[in-house]
């Protein structure tokens, strides 16, 4: 939903920057490349280790490239298929290591059978929702709807450990619950779209 209602007013703030890094040379494939790498080792080094609201602040520093590069590729003038490519393989990437940190950690001194399930069934859902959409796309459908998608998983889960890290009780099991639930909704809701896309394509006549 956020990508809906925020693109545009995102895209104009970050136009400025886009334009300064496309004068300097830098490319938006480096600053993808930069941002996930960042991403992957902040998760690693601080989620997986239980310094949650660090390795918060870090990441979030990080994640914020994934909108920068986008907005360099449009002060370039050019965005290729490949990029587009990098882009998607990056977030799944960094999506990866931050559940897959937490899980580690709630399997080891965290602890929580409970939370180490969230974590995996949050990591395993929000691909299938990534996966739902590739899918669809390559058979020409569209399917940018759900209550979760990418920047809102990344919201809840980055605040959720943020407010751990501060010691407030119950934030982060409620903030990865909330999200199995969301985005088990959100597989859902990209199936029944992809349905009533492809239904209306079988109704068309055909070309003649």
């Amino acid at each position: 939903m956020l990508n809906i209602f925020a693109r545009a007013s995102v895209a104009k703030a970050l136009q400025p920057l886009g334009e300064r890094l496309a004068r300097a040379g830098v490319s938006a494939d480096a600053v993808t490349l930069l941002g996930t790498v960042g991403a992957v080792a902040a998760a690693v080094v601080f989620l997986g280790r239980g310094q949650f609201f660090v390795g918060t602040l870090v990441i979030t520093v990080f994640v914020l490239f994934d909108l920068v590069d986008g907005a360099l590729a449009r002060a370039r003038g050019r965005s290729s298929p490949f990029g587009a490519v990098l882009d998607s393989t990056c977030d799944r990437i960094a999506d990866a290591a931050i559940f897959g940190a937490l899980a580690w950690w709630y399997a080891g001194p965290g602890d929580s059978q409970p939370l180490f399930l969230a974590a995996l069934l949050c990591l395993a859902l929000g691909a299938l929702t990534s996966y739902i959409k590739a899918r669809a796309e390559g058979a020409g459908l569209r399917c940018d709807v759900g209550v979760a998608e990418r920047a809102e998983r990344l919201i809840v889960v980055l605040v959720g450990t943020g407010l751990q890290g501060l010691g407030v009780p119950f934030a982060f099991a409620a903030a990865l619950w909330l999200l199995v639930a969301a985005t088990a909704v959100t597989v859902v809701q990209r199936l029944v779209e992809v349905r009533r896309q492809a239904a209306l394509v079988s109704a068309q006549p055909p070309p003649r």
